[in-house]
């Protein structure tokens, strides 16, 4: 695993390097890598200052479409046989354009990729929150596998929401290249997944915008492969 500018992967105890694809296993049947690319969308408004954006479809900011430009040129360069999904969200739309743009290919949208939806928090600081809802707040803060957003959302459905969407690409991708566009709150529950970790340790990774992660399918299960790249030209 390369880790990328800011990578924070706090719960790694026990986590060992990934085995070469093909090793390991008892069976001599070896099935094709399928490498998943995930990509957070460029920076939007509600990111600085902080807002719980959710499913607010804000578009791109004039950083957001340069980040989405330098991760584009940066998967154009690296990666072939590629196959573009995002999330129904604008910001998302717009940076996986970006990224097909450069691979000449057409991007596909993909309502499983769709933020985590806080519900009666979207749109909210957290000090409008803490208002309101100051114990439930704290809860996400420390506990956040414990929380269910008034009206939207928790972690457990957010997973199994995007463990479906890993099923399906697996299965209809296997031995391709697949460029995911999606949020902070995916991303880190495909991460997750990645590393065998709980959804306790949420809180432990970290993922900027326009940055890209890449997670590999082999024969030895899934491997995190890179953490939170930032491409070049890119800005936090």
């Amino acid at each position: 695993m390369q880790p990328g500018r800011h990578a924070t992967v706090r719960f790694l105890t026990g986590w060992r390097p990934a085995a070469p694809a093909g090793k390991g296993h008892l069976s001599g049947t070896l099935e094709p890598m399928t490498r998943l690319l995930l990509v957070r969308h460029g920076h939007v408004e509600g990111i600085e200052p902080e807002r719980f954006r959710g499913r607010e479809n804000v578009p791109l900011t004039a950083l957001g479409r340069q980040q989405a430009r330098s991760a584009a040129a940066f998967i154009a360069a690296k990666w072939q046989r590629l196959v573009v999904y995002t999330s129904p969200l604008q910001r998302c739309v717009q940076t996986g354009q970006e990224i097909a743009s450069a691979c000449a290919i057409v991007p596909h949208v993909l309502d499983g990729l769709n933020d985590i939806h806080y519900g009666l928090w979207q749109w909210k600081t957290k000090a409008e929150v803490q208002t309101h809802w100051p114990e439930l707040l704290q809860r996400w803060l420390t506990a956040p596998q414990l929380v269910r957003f008034p009206e939207g959302e928790s972690l457990q459905d957010l997973s199994a929401r995007v463990a479906d969407v890993l099923r399906m690409l697996l299965e209809r991708h296997a031995g391709d290249t697949v460029v995911l566009v999606g949020h902070y709150s995916g991303i880190r529950a495909l991460l997750l997944a990645g590393l065998d970790q709980p959804l306790s340790a949420y809180w432990g990774l970290s993922h900027d915008p326009g940055a890209v992660s890449e997670l590999d399918r082999t024969n030895s299960g899934l491997q995190v492969m890179l953490l939170n790249q930032a491409p070049p030209d890119g800005h936090s």
